[in-house]
């Protein structure tokens, strides 16, 4: 083979092998990798809880009327979660001091136990959620002595009633979570005083109310 080949051959060659490194450059750098991420998850409401609430009491759907009464207390509960749906049950105690008139007299309300049910939706960490539940309240009847501006307190009483609601849920970090929550209670049939007798008044309540909840 004459030098003149030879040296056509090497450039041919060489050429080549200069394209191919190129083209795998090119391939190596064109489209970069896209890195790793993870979504972060949804929030979950399942699991046990205790808290504290306060708020007021009324008979009218007005918690700044002249009628209302305080009511403290506490809950404790637990919470279940399919999807966005949540549903659990929780049990509360209250502390009301609520005095309401009667014909003939007046009826207080003083504590207040309640077991309910709990269903709505979550979104990520704010639950919206209607419940329902039974009531016993305690009631101590008043009337006025005879001849006198003196009340004379009657027996007390407990008895069964229903309630029925809803509330807004919102959970922040550390498992802590506040709540704002309306229940209306029926109390039909309490037995009151009236003159020297004893009568029974239909005493319903609303109560509107704050709270806190502690996640574990």
């Amino acid at each position: 083979m004459s030098l003149i080949k030879r040296k056509i051959l090497f450039v041919g060659v060489s050429t080549l092998m200069a394209c191919g490194a190129s083209a795998a450059d090119l391939a190596d750098h064109s489209v970069p990798s896209a890195p790793s991420y993870d979504a972060p998850g949804t929030f979950s409401w399942v699991g046990a809880y205790a808290g504290l609430h306060g708020g007021v009491a009324a008979s009218k759907f007005n918690p700044f009327n002249n009628d209302r009464a305080p009511a403290v207390g506490a809950q404790v509960g637990y919470n279940f979660q399919a999807g966005p749906g949540v549903f659990g049950a929780e049990l509360e105690g209250s502390y009301m001091n609520n005095e309401v008139r009667v014909p003939g007299g007046r009826v207080e309300s003083r504590f207040r136990g309640a077991a309910k049910a709990k269903a709505g939706l979550g979104f990520d960490r704010t639950f919206v959620y209607g419940t329902a539940g039974v009531t016993t309240t305690e009631f101590e009847g008043r009337r006025l002595v005879s001849g006198s501006d003196k009340w004379k307190s009657g027996p007390d009483s407990w008895k069964q009633g229903y309630l029925c609601g809803g509330g807004v849920e919102h959970a922040f970090s550390g498992g802590v979570s506040a709540k704002i929550e309306y229940n209306y209670v029926i109390n039909n049939a309490v037995p009151t005083p009236s003159g020297g007798t004893s009568s029974k008044s239909d005493l319903n309540d609303n109560v509107i109310k704050a709270g806190l909840n502690f996640r574990f």
